[in-house]
């Protein structure tokens, strides 16, 4: 947890920014605790959206009429807006995907079918995400690399003796989650980023859990790749970021082929457009892009190290409250020491049924393996639940997460 001193948010005044919280479940408030797996959205950033469709609606990059200009200007720069928010260069290391996923499997085809060959390995943890471990797993069997997984201690934080044993000069990229969305650990990007570029080998961050509550620097960090999704930080759905260093993008080719990432066509070659364009095949998601830009502003107005502060000490109190029970396995590190998100299961009870308990009460919470099979066997459970802070939550919801729980351990007594 930040030590840092900051201004605590006034939560009461930020809930009137989202009408949804409004609603009632079950005959009871709606106590929304799935904010991992996709944010509310603030009305600032749903009337950027009306605001697009409404006033300046046409194609990027495809007309000189007033309405593609705006259009044009709008989408780009959205682009520079998500730049400054994670410290990148600029615009030409910001490529728009559909998700966190899209840009995974944008490097892992446009950089490592082509890079990738027999004998070269592919270092991943055992907490990553399916979006991670799945896309290298296949790009590993369709290359003959091969991947290799940094474990875990039992207090669920990332083994890093032996990532610096398992870093190799076979290793050709290193791909880790920044934080995990299971276990609710930050893992030493920066640290990692040094054990691969010290073998030659690039690291791509999995940052769809960490940017949309702390602040992120991806020069400070060192990544050669970052990525996340609009749909975890206040913004809409469909629309991600894939960040890579200038060169990196430059050196790669395009995977997806189409108009608008190609500078000069003929019967016979084409051309690539400039970054961060040429991996934009086709019209891109300009609204929701300056809608994810918005909700960047949203984000920056309110400030990252306040709402880090504000769903670590929601995420302690919860982590205290579950523990102190002596029913409830909580996974991961000390509630003092993890990002706002708490995974647990109710002994005796499976965490599907708890979790339907939980919304007869109007508490929504996630149930399953959360994209993380292989860590849920590591961690021998099959499935857990998971209660996910965000900026609107409140210590008064944290109570009625427990009080659910109570009721669900008098229903399975």
């Amino acid at each position: 947890m930040g030590t840092q001193q900051v201004e605590p948010l006034d939560v009461e005044a930020l809930r009137a920014d989202f009408p949804v919280l409004e609603r009632e479940v079950n005959g009871g408030p709606l106590v929304y605790l799935d904010n991992a797996a996709t944010s509310q959205t603030p009305r600032r950033v749903v009337e950027s959206i009306s605001e697009f469709y409404y006033e300046y609606n046409a194609n990027v990059h495809r007309g000189i009429h007033q309405l593609s200009q705006e259009s044009s200007i709008g989408y780009e720069e959205a682009h520079d807006t998500v730049a400054e928010f994670i410290g990148a260069a600029g615009r030409e290391e910001i490529v728009f995907t559909k998700n966190t996923t899209e840009a995974l499997n944008t490097v892992a085809y446009a950089w490592g079918l082509n890079e990738l060959e027999p004998g070269d390995e592919i270092l991943l943890t055992e907490m990553e995400h399916h979006a991670s471990l799945v896309t290298w797993q296949q790009i590993a069997k369709k290359t003959g690399a091969e991947c290799k997984f940094i474990p875990i201690t039992d207090e669920g934080r990332l083994d890093m003796e032996a990532a610096a044993a398992l870093v190799s000069d076979r290793t050709e990229m290193v791909s880790v989650v920044h934080v995990s969305n299971t276990l609710g650990v930050t893992n030493p990007i920066a640290e990692l980023a040094d054990l691969a570029h010290d073998h030659d080998a690039l690291i791509f961050a999995d940052g769809a859990q960490s940017v949309p509550n702390r602040p992120t620097d991806v020069q400070a960090l060192d990544v050669d790749f970052f990525a996340f999704s609009a749909h975890k930080m206040c913004g809409p759905t469909g629309i991600g970021v894939l960040y890579g260093k200038q060169q990196v993008l430059e050196a790669m080719e395009p995977y997806l082929y189409g108009g608008d990432m190609i500078l000069k066509v003929t019967f016979e070659e084409s051309e690539w457009n400039e970054l961060p364009w040429k991996f934009e095949a086709g019209t891109p998601s300009i609204a929701q892009g300056i809608a994810m830009a918005e909700a960047c502003e949203y984000l920056t107005d309110i400030g990252l190290e306040r709402i880090q502060d504000h769903e670590e000490r929601l995420a302690e109190l919860a982590y205290d409250r579950l523990t102190e029970r002596g029913d409830v396995e909580v996974y991961g590190p000390p509630g003092d020491d993890r990002a706002g998100l708490v995974a647990f299961n109710l002994e005796g009870v499976h965490a599907h049924d708890l979790a339907s308990i939980l919304n007869d009460y109007g508490v929504a919470v996630r149930a399953g393996d959360h994209c993380t099979q292989p860590l849920h066997e590591v961690m021998g459970v099959g499935a857990s639940a998971r209660a996910s802070f965000y900026l609107y939550n409140t210590e008064a919801e944290v109570d009625a997460l427990v009080a659910a729980v109570d009721e669900a351990r008098t229903l399975f007594a």
